[in-house]
């Protein structure tokens, strides 16, 4: 069976799950790009449920072929920021990178986006680690009462992914004027992180871009946040098991800033 055989025997199994189907398929192209955009999107708009044995192995296999395609970037073999030896800064796609954990910027009821094919990072972790990761997720919630505050941290398996796991944080968003308690929430997302990092015993850690975008937190404090508060924590905690960070980031926007921060004198 090819790749677009099998993600149709996907689509059919998920739009089977209801009486009636969340997504209209037609909307869709029968062709790959079409079925893969379908496949995302009934991903995407899945309640935590269990999965029966046929559509996990399914789902995984069409995923590491995904993953296959796109190529893994191994985080221990990217070259060190100039100012920081600790530290890394890559641009790309961060559910290729081979490292110890990556960093999601989650919503406060942590199973994900429900939003069809939504270009947020949550949406993408999501999607290419496998509906076993929102599973995960809400089991984790049904253990507290009430949404996940922000600044914290919770640790899953990464599934499908490259990574050893995936740390999850809620970010402070913003609304109207950046305050201090929107910069220190930020920072207690950092080191939150890092702590559930260094509990994992884990060696390595990719941060993405916490807070901005949809969360309106303005981009050049948020770069200046992260650089700092990740220098500060690793000096303070000389015996932890991080022994690199990296700083993913997908706009060229952020690329600058950062570099500007860790490289540029």
């Amino acid at each position: 069976m090819n790749r677009l055989a099998q993600i149709q025997m996907l689509n059919q199994m998920l739009l089977g799950e209801t009486p009636t189907p969340p997504i209209d398929p037609s909307a869709y192209g029968n062709d790959e790009a079409g079925q893969r955009t379908l496949m995302r999107a009934l991903m995407n708009v899945r309640p935590p449920k269990p999965m029966s044995v046929i559509v996990e192995n399914l789902q995984n296999a069409i995923l590491q072929s995904f993953l296959k395609e796109k190529g893994v970037v191994d985080a221990a073999a990217l070259p060190a920021c100039q100012k920081d030896s600790r530290l890394a800064l890559w641009q790309g796609d961060i559910t290729r990178l081979k490292v110890g954990a990556i960093v999601n910027a989650a919503n406060d009821q942590m199973l994900g986006c429900f939003v069809p094919g939504h270009h947020c990072i949550d949406n993408a972790i999501h999607s290419a680690a496998g509906m076993q990761l929102r599973n995960a997720c809400a089991a984790l919630m049904d253990r507290q009462a009430g949404p996940e505050p922000t600044g914290q941290a919770k640790v899953t398996p990464a599934y499908n992914l490259p990574c050893q796991c995936v740390i999850h944080t809620v970010g402070p968003i913003v609304c109207g004027a950046l305050r201090e308690e929107d910069v220190a929430a930020l920072e207690s997302c950092y080191r939150s992180c890092l702590e559930a990092a260094d509990e994992a015993d884990l060696e390595s850690i990719a941060f993405c871009c916490i807070s901005t975008g949809v969360f309106r937190f303005p981009q050049d404090k948020a770069a200046e946040t992260a650089v700092h508060t990740v220098g500060e924590w690793l000096d303070a905690h000389p015996q932890t098991s991080v022994e690199k960070v990296v700083f993913n980031v997908f706009k060229d926007e952020d690329w600058r800033l950062y570099d500007a921060l860790l490289n540029q004198a």
